[in-house]
């Protein structure tokens, strides 16, 4: 299973939030590209880079954030947040991200998105199923729509989605652990997704409870930044991962 920290931005800054609420934000760093580093020393080879900024805007905002970690790191970036048009796909490719989180376009313009997925493939282009009570939640987590996720992430598989980021938005940075029972749901009832599991990680337990259930990746984010789980021990657990 991967390990995927993540950087959220606002004006520049990291940040994190509870349950998506922007009125939450704390400035953990004013220099994403040093927490960057900080993540490479210990051995992390692969980042989670959110545009908070861009989802609200409905259009990339960060990208020279994006473009600073990318030059100036050898990080694998997955990077998602306000990319809604083709001009956005094209500057986040060009600002050096490896794959690209889809989630609002997905519910809202589906034919744009598997346009993306077929011109750039399922490696490339992640759906992101991020959920209130079970339903898409788009635009930053903002709106809510009447996409049951499972359906939603069903559809896209038969559409040809590969990896699939899934954040139970009512977990996201309260540091109550993940949602297990949803990803569990996920991977019974539909075979062969590679599920990043996001949102609530609060303990290093979890993450081996993840990997048995066979969650390809799981992003962590403010159980690093508030040392609830420490890069020594996942620098020492992507070196040997410990069974459930």
């Amino acid at each position: 299973m991967r390990i995927i920290p993540a950087i959220d931005i606002i004006d520049g800054k990291c940040v994190r939030l509870s349950k998506g609420d922007y009125s939450t934000q704390k400035v953990y760093n004013e220099d994403p590209l040093e927490v960057a580093k900080q993540f490479e020393g210990h051995g992390i080879q692969f980042l989670h880079l959110v545009d908070l900024d861009g989802a609200r805007s409905k259009h990339i905002v960060n990208h020279k954030v994006l473009e600073k970690i990318a030059s100036k790191t050898s990080l694998n970036i997955d990077f998602g947040g306000g990319i809604k048009s083709d001009e956005d796909v094209r500057m986040a490719f060009e600002s050096g991200a490896n794959q690209l989180t889809g989630g609002s376009v997905a519910a809202k313009s589906p034919a744009l998105f598997k346009q993306w997925l077929s011109a750039y493939g399922p490696e490339k282009i992640i759906l992101g199923a991020d959920a209130k009570d079970r339903c898409i939640a788009t635009h930053g987590w903002e709106q809510t729509s009447d996409l049951d996720v499972i359906d939603f992430v069903k559809d896209y598989k038969n559409q040809g989605v590969s990896y699939v980021i899934c954040t139970d938005v009512s977990k996201d940075g309260m540091l109550q652990g993940p949602s297990f029972e949803l990803y569990k749901e996920l991977l019974d009832e539909i075979s062969n997704i590679k599920l990043i599991a996001s949102g609530g990680i609060s303990t290093f337990d979890e993450l081996p409870t993840l990997a048995a259930m066979g969650c390809e990746g799981v992003i962590i984010g403010k159980a690093i930044y508030e040392n609830r789980i420490s890069l020594k021990t996942l620098e020492e657990y992507i070196i040997n991962p410990k069974p459930c």
